[in-house]
């Protein structure tokens, strides 16, 4: 059963931004206490796995904390996951040592 309680905002309506709980106090008063949102946090743009390092705050709150806090110190930190960025690299790396290759090659065909 559940008991009808004041409400301390004006909004009546059970929306997502108004849940609310109620809470006992040892006075025997029933109050309510209004819930916030659950952050889901920065996730990688590219796999969309959920980036370690950074906490799952709301939009706001990352406004509140420090900059180091809101990032990891690397390339693409904050944005893609550690396994994307290291793919990257060595698809780039593998991608210039093609070229290199390719060039050596047609210096002996034309040594020939």
């Amino acid at each position: 059963m559940v008991k009808r309680v004041i409400l301390r905002k004006r909004c009546p309506y059970h929306t997502k931004s108004h849940k609310i709980r109620q809470v006992k106090t040892p006075g025997g008063r029933l109050l309510v206490h209004y819930v916030k949102k659950i952050a889901k946090g920065p996730h990688c743009k590219e796999t969309g796995e959920r980036l370690a390092g950074i906490p799952a705050l709301r939009p706001k709150e990352y406004s509140r904390i420090n900059k180091k806090d809101r990032t990891v110190s690397r390339a693409y930190g904050g944005v893609l996951s550690h396994k994307t960025v290291k793919d990257r690299i060595i698809r780039a790396f593998l991608t210039e040592e093609v070229k290199v290759i390719k060039k050596k090659m047609q210096q002996q065909k034309k040594a020939k």
